[in-house]
């Protein structure tokens, strides 16, 4: 069993046990960047929303499910409360999740989220994160002789995320290969390409000498990015979007998934996938009654 079908099972297993309803999971991790080492372990996090009565009772219900946590798999997830709350707050790690490139459960509900952020990203905060997570990681684990390879990508994963942020105003993308490209100084690429092959290519622990041309170019964009982020504007974002869609999802029945669906429960999804194209539509724009109409066969001729 690939490690891709083991983790699907797991997030069956954490809806079951926990009585939720798993709406989105992704990768987070080296693995959603595009730079992990061949001992990398899978970070899995996922959103979920509980039934409508446990938002409703008196004692607080545990906003956060942490589910598994070794060497392999590293398993958790935010209740859609605390993910909403964090998106109205510009929380880049929530801004991550929605984009990740390795996408281990999709729903109607998550691409109606992809959306709804655009609306709450913000310039200022995600600067601030960025260069934070760039500064400790470099004064917490690149001051020595010998510095882990690891570490490096730590700390320049976030700094050019922050300098594509500070140059085009988006969310940066995800694959570190895309941020190298548009951010990283001609002069060295060739050496963070060495480096970026021997983690690929080696354990999690190697270490490396420390390189002089790294540490000069962290050291400015720090100086520089810490300026950009006191500049720039400071948001400020309603709840009213995001109430509708909270509301939306534990008020109302969630319709049939089509990304779900498993042959077991006798759904004909070539033809069904036929279907909707024939009709200008998506998967997750198909009613329950025509989705429906595929079971046990129907539909055969579509």
């Amino acid at each position: 069993m690939d490690m891709e079908q083991v983790i699907r099972e797991k997030l069956a297993e954490i809806e079951n046990k926990e009585n939720v309803r798993i709406i989105m999971a992704v990768e987070s991790g080296s693995r959603s960047w595009g730079f992990a080492s061949p001992d990398s372990d899978y970070d899995v996090r996922f959103v979920y929303v509980r039934k409508l009565e446990d938002y409703l009772k008196l004692d607080k219900t545990r906003d956060v499910i942490e589910w598994q946590l070794d060497d392999t798999l590293d398993i958790s997830g935010w209740d859609l409360k605390k993910a909403l709350q964090l998106m109205h707050e510009s929380n880049p790690s929530i801004f991550e999740w929605c984009a990740s490139p390795i996408v281990y459960r999709c729903s109607p509900a998550f691409e109606e989220l992809q959306e709804i952020r655009k609306e709450y990203y913000s310039k200022k905060k995600s600067l601030y994160h960025y260069w934070h997570m760039a500064s400790s990681n470099y004064e917490n684990y690149l001051q020595g002789e010998e510095v882990r390879i690891k570490k490096y990508f730590y700390v320049i994963r976030p700094l050019l995320a922050a300098k594509w942020i500070a140059d085009h105003g988006t969310q940066p993308p995800m694959l570190f290969r895309e941020l190298l490209d548009a951010e990283l100084p001609e002069e060295l690429r060739a050496i963070v390409n060495e480096l970026l092959d021997k983690k690929q290519k080696m354990p999690e622990m190697r270490l490396a000498p420390k390189i002089k041309e790294l540490d000069c170019f962290i050291k400015k964009e720090l100086e520089t990015i810490r300026l950009a982020a006191d500049q720039a504007e400071t948001d400020r974002n309603t709840w009213d979007t995001l109430n509708r869609y909270f509301m939306k999802q534990v008020t109302e029945r969630p319709a049939l998934n089509p990304y779900e669906m498993q042959p077991s429960i006798g759904i004909d999804l070539i033809a069904l996938t036929r279907y909707a194209k024939a009709n200008g539509k998506t998967l997750t724009e198909l009613s329950e009654t025509e989705i429906n109409l595929f079971r046990n066969g129907g539909k055969e001729n579509c």
